[in-house]
């Protein structure tokens, strides 16, 4: 999928990490550029899930068993919103490749909501981690009916005391 080309003699970072930067040290360089910078795979996920869901359209991501089971692990007293759920990367040194489970509304074009899903994580993963996605792979899991309770939200009602 992604380049997974590391060399442990230039300061790349450690599988699941991505260097963005590797520069010089010392009093002549600038102080921009002293020092490396990495990221790990769970950020650029974290990025990648954000930048699904902002596009309308998108329901959820993840298939039925990784919501149902983030369903749960959301009740959880202390845990948040589970924002990687449905995304897996693969980040090398450079470059990125990400796969998307997701949830679409129902009446909404399948192939126009995967174009602009795809567009939006490739911007957002280039402008903010600097890294070329090679490719950003959709799984259409499930159509979201309007009259579907989400799986998330009958979790929630079921916790409810009344």
């Amino acid at each position: 999928m992604a380049e997974q080309t590391r060399s442990s003699s230039s300061g790349a970072g450690r599988k699941g990490e991505a260097t963005l930067q590797s520069g010089e040290t010392g009093p002549g360089t600038p102080p921009g550029s002293r020092g490396k910078t990495t990221l790990a795979d769970g950020v650029v996920a974290k990025i990648v899930g954000t930048a699904a869901r902002e596009v309308p359209g998108i329901h959820a991501l993840g298939g039925g068993l990784a919501r149902t089971m983030g369903a749960v692990r959301d009740r959880v007293p202390g845990r948040g919103g589970q924002v990687t759920r449905g995304v897996n990367v693969e980040v090398g040194e450079r470059q990125t490749a990400v796969d998307l489970d997701v949830v679409v509304e129902y009446g909404t074009p399948i192939a126009e909501i995967a174009a602009e899903t795809r567009e939006n994580v490739i911007a957002a993963v280039e402008r903010m981690a600097g890294l070329e996605v090679v490719e950003v792979n959709i799984a259409v899991d499930d159509i979201h009916l309007p009259d579907e309770e989400d799986e998330e939200e009958e979790g929630q009602t079921r916790g409810r005391v009344r």
